[in-house]
């Protein structure tokens, strides 16, 4: 494997056209690209520094169609949940809540095709109670996700953060080998993708912005001027 060279894009850049990107071709990724952006994405931080993460690149066309078996299965499952939720959002925002949807199901339709697969995984069982332990314990790898959602951004590469493969999660660890002792958290499809980054459109930051107090809209004003 080739050395690296460093990602040059700065890194609020990243940030503002980062979106989740489900259309991705099947050419393949070097490896060395795969686990440099990996190594940046363990520089996260984890509660007392533990670093109990595990991640698993998956390559293989048998387990990349077993992980779109469960994709697929739980997306079927969930469908009329999921058009409840779509329904409710609809308004002014129909047309981007059926790009989703559309976007979803083609990950789905393809996602044996998806060139490498990361499932993002944490060293012990995660607690359910009290649910403090629970956030706590997921604390510890969604900054190493977002880390590796940033890094695969700079690289040109389309990713997204899912967890519909991990519906069933004694599903999950069979294709995975996965030991009792080590649970799948996320699973993040990566391919170089076929349409285009954002930049993407966020709501006023003064309107989700409370200060002191919830509702404490202090810096709508602000953010209006």
């Amino acid at each position: 494997m080739t050395q690296q060279e460093p990602l040059a894009m700065p890194l609020e850049e990243a940030m503002r056209t980062q979106r989740a990107i489900r259309r991705v071709r099947s050419d393949p990724i070097d490896d060395a690209l795969v686990l440099h952006l990996l190594e940046l994405a363990m520089k996260a931080p984890t509660g007392s520094n533990a670093q109990n993460w595990e991640f698993i690149v998956v390559k293989d066309r048998e387990i990349v169609a077993k992980l779109g078996r469960l994709n697929r299965r739980a997306l079927q499952v969930g469908a009329g949940i999921y058009k409840r939720i779509a329904a409710r959002r609809m308004g002014d925002q129909d047309d981007q809540m059926l790009k989703i949807e559309k976007a979803v199901r083609w990950q789905a339709e393809h996602f044996d095709t998806i060139p490498v697969v990361v499932v993002a995984c944490l060293k012990g069982v995660i607690p359910v109670w009290p649910p403090v332990a629970t956030t706590s314990a997921y604390g510890s790898i969604y900054p190493a996700v977002q880390n590796l959602l940033l890094a695969a951004r700079a690289a040109g590469l389309g990713a997204a953060l899912i967890t519909l493969p991990l519906w069933n999660k004694l599903l999950a660890r069979r294709a995975l080998g996965l030991p009792w002792n080590v649970t799948p958290c996320a699973v993040i499809p990566l391919g170089w993708p076929m349409g285009k980054y954002g930049p993407t459109t966020r709501r006023p930051v003064g309107e989700l912005v409370s200060l002191d107090r919830y509702g404490n809209r202090a810096f709508l004003r602000a953010t209006a001027d």
